[in-house]
């Protein structure tokens, strides 16, 4: 799977490129057809904010999450995608 990440008025550190690369590669398990995500990491006021658009087969899953700490933006932001994700192949399994 092919990420981007961009990154708006934050500087993306090493630490944050390993762990959107490590967190993202876990998702491959769920779902082997994932073919890139787009990641966008934000800071609001004293928001931080992570985004995602995952291209797959049959679609794109969106989800974003918020909160204080960009970490765990990012991990509430992995389980919103993974509920999607068993969402979308459950759907695709039942046509």
């Amino acid at each position: 799977m092919q990420i981007n990440l961009t990154g708006q008025h934050i500087e993306l550190t090493e630490a944050l490129h390993d762990s959107v690369n490590s967190k993202f590669k876990k998702l491959d398990r769920f779902f082997e057809h994932i073919n890139n995500a787009h990641v966008v990491l934000k800071v609001e006021k004293d928001q931080q904010i992570a985004e995602a658009t995952l291209h797959v087969n049959q679609g794109e899953i969106h989800a974003s999450s918020v909160s204080d700490n960009m970490y765990a933006a990012i991990d509430s932001l992995i389980d919103k995608l993974v509920r999607q994700l068993n969402k979308h192949k459950e759907k695709l399994s039942n046509h």
